[in-house]
């Protein structure tokens, strides 16, 4: 009876938590979503470090983000940067996340363009107020532009 016990798979802790939690067996799902690789146009060959899947994207080193940068032609321009259909701007002083971002553009993620800067609401309030003030001026000198 022991044996039988001992024989029988015990379930792995991501299995058990997927059982129990929809939100993480579907974030396990995306994860595994498998990436197209990208070839290099000069070999056609594939950069050993290419992440196969979501999660190899993001468990991408450093150094590794610029080995890409460079094997496809993206950190040191040259006449093959921009045949590549999503060319991107390197800079190796960028932070660790900031490269993640331009290596994810550059391969087609969806999620990595540049973000947008929201303005806040204090923003958004100055440059209102300094274009009452600037169309006041402005009403101002018409009216008055016959005392010059």
């Amino acid at each position: 009876m022991e044996n039988q016990t001992h024989n029988q798979k015990q379930p792995m802790l991501g299995d058990r938590r997927s059982a129990q939690n929809a939100a993480f067996r579907e974030k396990l799902r995306q994860m595994a979503l498998p990436l197209a690789p990208l070839v290099q146009l000069t070999t056609g060959e594939i950069h050993p470090a290419f992440p196969g899947t979501l999660l190899n994207f993001w468990l991408l080193t450093d150094a590794q983000l610029e080995e890409l940068a460079h094997f496809y032609h993206q950190r040191t321009p040259c006449r093959w940067t921009f045949h590549y259909p999503c060319p991107i701007a390197w800079n190796s002083e960028m932070p660790l996340e900031e490269k993640r971002r331009r290596i994810g553009r550059f391969i087609g993620l969806r999620g990595c363009e540049t973000p947008i800067r929201v303005k806040t609401e204090e923003e958004i309030m100055e440059e209102a107020r300094q274009a009452r003030i600037s169309e006041e001026e402005d009403v101002m000198r018409r009216k008055l532009y016959w005392y010059r």
